[in-house]
């Protein structure tokens, strides 16, 4: 039977060929650069190929390491599938993990979460309330399965599974400026204090897109984190507030808010990956979601 390489040696190629770089690979794989580099090095002995060509400008995949790393990603993938299939099918609970925008709010996955569970008790999710950067860390190094989030172009999605669920639709939140008009325009918003989002968020920076594209620039009066603070900042003082009006209404607020003019929609996506050996399982949860905004 043909010696074969250790799973370890074979992990640690695959997240050389994601970074291309022994430091970095180290740092990930959580072992020192020569430790690193002596598996590296121990993989090619046992497989008798060169699949790493080293110099003194760095390092790359050979020809031959391409074709390798294609064909082994493949097969950890079919086997992490096949572990998950196998505990599934022996009662043991898999979990998902499931990441939403802080800036929208989590009110509202929890509640589909709650209506999902009782119709799929074994399939345990935790939601994490993060902010967007953070939400895509977290989903490239694989500690959540699924996020929920608007995308800008700024936002590098192109690698990930993409499913649209729903259109966010921004309403003006003043509650207690007693605005005549349903709609109110970007330069009325502009010339009135305004509670907005953190300037690290990215919801900061569309909002900021949005005033800009017709050349207003707000008086921001406040910043805060959550949408919660601010619904709550505008409730106690003469401020607005741009919000998500689904938010509001998972929240109970049904009056005190204005539709906008020039119109300020985002489109929302569930980002997941293909190779998650969790897939199937993902699949149900983003099925449910999708048909439950269709509906």
């Amino acid at each position: 039977m043909m010696n074969l390489p250790n799973i370890q040696q074979l992990e640690n190629f695959i997240i050389y060929g994601k970074v291309r770089n022994f430091t970095a690979a180290a740092k990930e794989a959580n072992i020192t650069q020569s430790a690193f580099s002596f598996q590296m090095k121990k993989l090619e002995e046992r497989i008798g190929v060169q699949l790493i060509v080293r110099s003194n400008k760095g390092s790359n995949l050979t020809e031959e390491g391409e074709l390798f790393l294609k064909r082994v990603e493949v097969i950890f993938q079919n086997l992490e599938e096949c572990i998950c299939d196998i505990q599934a099918l022996g009662g043991q609970t898999l979990s998902l993990s499931v990441g939403t925008l802080m800036s929208l709010g989590d009110v509202l996955m929890n509640r589909h979460l709650a209506y999902f569970q009782k119709h799929h008790p074994k399939m345990p999710i935790s939601v994490y309330n993060l902010e967007a950067r953070e939400l895509l860390k977290q989903l490239e190094e694989d500690k959540l399965d699924i996020i929920s989030t608007f995308c800008l172009p700024q936002m590098n999605i192109n690698k990930y599974e993409q499913t649209f669920f729903c259109t966010e639709k921004m309403v003006y939140y003043a509650p207690n400026m007693h605005i005549e008009n349903p709609t109110v325009s970007a330069d009325y918003m502009a010339r009135r204090p305004l509670a907005q989002y953190s300037s690290y968020y990215l919801m900061n920076t569309n909002i900021q897109k949005y005033f800009s594209s017709i050349d207003c620039h707000p008086v921001v009066q406040a910043w805060f984190s959550t949408p919660y603070a601010i619904m709550q900042y505008c409730q106690e003082n003469l401020t607005g507030a741009l919000l998500s009006e689904r938010f509001l209404v998972a929240m109970g607020v049904y009056e005190g808010y204005y539709e906008v003019e020039p119109k300020f929609d985002m489109s929302c996506y569930l980002l997941y990956k293909h190779n998650n050996p969790k897939y199937k399982m993902m699949k149900i949860f983003i099925d449910y979601i999708r048909r439950l905004y269709q509906g």
